[in-house]
């Protein structure tokens, strides 16, 4: 691991032909949307938000499932600057983001080449009969209308496996980068950290981050609040 400039950081990105974007809560928080730690501070003393978010909760206590999920929503919650400037960038390089937020953003923001890794909060589905069942009804009860059964966002919850198209899909995302820009993640959560071991040989890779990470390859560390240096690009 390195240590570069916010100049170096800016000119990597700026002079890359073809860019791939791993990103995590902490690009989200400038948005106002808590970020995975301060959900822990928020429940101590509770029930771990990992059994919160949890295939079992969804099952065997589905009440407390949705008053725990009800706190992720943010339906108000605007791109902000990294965000824009993501976006931005692929409307002049090829640019491909693969998140672990589940909030939407980058497609507010209006990225057109979005792997969301975990899933959506936005999108819903009836866990008895499997129709697609708009966020809004969701956010008012979690009984669907048609059939009375359980409507669940379309998240990968504890507990459950991921889907093979949209592991592929990340895969190759990393695969074809120029450049691998890591913004706003502890990158600790598997499968997400393992993506990094699908970068082709010749990529370089870039992290922008308020705390150092483990990668087992070699790569650049500007260690700086990224909406600063997304700012000026």
């Amino acid at each position: 691991m390195n240590y570069c400039s916010r100049q170096e950081a800016k000119k990597q990105i700026l002079d890359a032909r073809s860019l791939t974007f791993l990103t995590g809560a902490g690009i989200s928080t400038p948005s106002g949307i808590p970020d995975y730690r301060s959900l822990k501070g928020v429940y101590q003393g509770m029930d771990a938000p990992e059994y919160l978010l949890s295939r079992e909760c969804l099952e065997n206590e589905p009440q407390k499932f949705y008053d725990f999920v009800m706190q992720l929503y943010h339906p108000t919650a605007k791109p902000n600057i990294i965000h824009q400037k993501i976006a931005m960038l692929s409307n002049e390089k090829d640019v491909h983001v693969v998140t672990q937020n589940i909030d939407g953003l980058h497609e507010k923001a209006g990225t057109p080449h979005c792997t969301n890794f975990h899933g959506t909060l936005y999108a819903c589905t009836c866990h008895k009969c499997g129709e697609a069942v708009a966020w809004q009804s969701y956010i008012q009860s979690d009984c669907h209308a048609v059939c009375g059964g359980q409507i669940r966002p379309n998240v990968v919850l504890y507990g459950e496996g991921f889907q093979e198209t949209i592991v592929q899909k990340a895969m190759q995302a990393v695969a074809q980068a120029d450049l691998l820009v890591i913004v706003g993640t502890s990158f600790q959560v598997h499968p997400f950290c393992d993506l990094i071991h699908y970068k082709k040989a010749s990529a370089d890779c870039l992290v922008i981050n308020q705390t150092e990470i483990y990668l087992p390859i070699s790569h650049h560390l500007l260690q700086e609040d990224a909406s600063h240096v997304f700012a000026e690009l």
